[in-house]
């Protein structure tokens, strides 16, 4: 369905100490970082689509979006829980600790969490554990 989604940042050194430990806690493979574009991106190992990428803004600056949020795919409960906690000790504020919002399904386990940026990201599993 997607090809990629960009999240725009501030500053990109700073956002990629975030987002570097965020990424490998949700099993993600960097597919390029070119700091002095600046930009990155990573993918599931052994597709190429869709992308995530991260990195300044072609034109202007950043301004994180209200009612945007980028929510991933996690196959247990245990890593929404470790790509919660990883994203909060980056420095990430909390918009909902784990838990199971039965409110969208019986089954969504999911975890809000702002980035440095003030982007609103989400790591949601469907699974019946």
């Amino acid at each position: 369905m997607f090809s990629h989604i960009f999240i725009g940042v501030a500053d990109f050194e700073r956002a990629l100490r975030f987002y570097l430990p965020v990424m490998d806690a949700l099993q993600l493979d960097m597919r390029f970082c070119e700091p002095e574009r600046p930009w990155a991106g990573w993918q599931q190992a052994g597709v190429n689509r869709p992308l995530f990428l991260l990195g300044a803004p072609l034109e202007g600056t950043h301004h994180a979006g209200n009612g945007q949020m980028t929510a991933f795919l996690a196959p247990t409960r245990a890593m929404v829980d470790a790509v919660y906690h990883t994203a909060l000790a980056q420095g990430g504020l909390c918009e909902g600790a784990p838990g199971l919002r039965p409110h969208y399904h019986a089954h969504y386990y999911g975890a809000y969490f702002r980035d440095l940026d003030g982007n609103k990201l989400c790591v949601a599993c469907h699974a019946d554990e």
